[in-house]
C-alpha cells in the first residue's frame, strides 16, 4: 500500500496519539520536510521533542508528545498565499483570533504564518495546529 501524502499520514498519527493520551509516537516513513514541520511545532510548544533516526536509508521520527495539541491537520490542496492574504485562511482553519498557527512553506523555509507576516513573505499553506 502506498501513501497518498506523507505529511497527512504523519499529522494524523500525531493527532490520534494525542487523542489516546500517548506520550510517544513514531512516524515512518518520513522526510526532511516533515522534520521542518515538526521543528515549527516544537518551537511553538505543541510537541515536546522529536528525534530523527535513519536505518538503511529509511528516515523515522520519534516524537515525544506533551498533550498541548488539540488538533493538527494538513491543508489540501496546498493554497498559495500572498503576504497580505493570511487572514482569510486564519478564519477558515483556526478556531479564533490568535489561537493556533498555520504552517507555511516560504522561499526562506518553513515557518508559522505570524513569522511570514512579519517578514513580508507569502508561500504555500502546509498544515494548521491548535
Amino acid at each position: 500500500m502506498s501513501l497518498v501524502d506523507p505529511i497527512v499520514e504523519a499529522l494524523t498519527k500525531i493527532r490520534n496519539a494525542e487523542a489516546a493520551s500517548k506520550k510517544e509516537c513514531m512516524l515512518k516513513p518520513a522526510s526532511k520536510f516533515l522534520g521542518e514541520v515538526l521543528r515549527v511545532a516544537k518551537e511553538n510548544e505543541y510537541i515536546e521533542e522529536y528525534k530523527m533516526e535513519e536505518t538503511k536509508g529509511i528516515l523515522t521520527y520519534d516524537v515525544s508528545l506533551n498533550g498541548k495539541m488539540n488538533t493538527c491537520k494538513a491543508i489540501r490542496p496546498r493554497h498559495a498565499v500572498k503576504k497580505a492574504g493570511f487572514e482569510k485562511f486564519e478564519k477558515r482553519y483556526l478556531p479564533a483570533r490568535d489561537v493556533g498557527l498555520l504552517v507555511v512553506s516560504t522561499p526562506n523555509g518553513v515557518m508559522t504564518h505570524r513569522d511570514a507576516k512579519k517578514k513580508g513573505l507569502g508561500g504555500r499553506l502546509i498544515a494548521f495546529m491548535y
